[in-house]
């Protein structure tokens, strides 16, 4: 279970890069297309957006729902509190992504919460790396 949850929280820390290079990709892509003519509107996706959102809205909440389930038969001092402060976090996330389409200042956020789900996944990754406590058999 060690393995499994050092595990997820690297898969969400490279969701996290994923999310970045692809949404970063997205919008050169859209500059590129308005430069060369292209027209920007509200039906303006290519595949970073679509990247962007399927490992934004799925992918990424599926592995920290992974994490904190397996968080519970781990047995890593504080990995509980780790996984949760990550899920969370992407909770958040979400929430900021949704909020952002109608208040757009709360984009920032968006994009500096995601350096806190990269940075909190790594937190608990790190604590899985700790020996774990002996468990005492009566």
């Amino acid at each position: 279970m060690r393995s499994a949850y050092r595990v997820l929280s690297g898969l969400i820390t490279l969701g996290v890069v994923v999310q970045l290079a692809a949404i970063a990709a997205a919008w050169f892509l859209v500059l590129n297309d308005v430069d060369n003519g292209g027209v920007f509107d509200n039906n303006t996706r290519n595949w970073g957006h679509n990247l962007h959102s399927t490992v934004g809205a799925i992918v990424i909440p599926l592995l920290a729902v992974a994490l904190l389930v397996v968080s519970f038969f781990a047995r890593i001092p504080g990995g509980v509190k780790w996984a949760a402060l990550t899920f969370g976090a992407v909770v958040l996330q979400i929430a900021l992504a949704f909020a952002s389409y109608a208040v757009p200042g709360l984009g920032a956020l968006h994009g500096l919460n995601a350096l806190a789900v990269a940075g909190l996944a790594q937190m608990a990754g790190q604590k899985a790396k700790t020996p774990a406590a002996p468990v005492a058999v009566a």
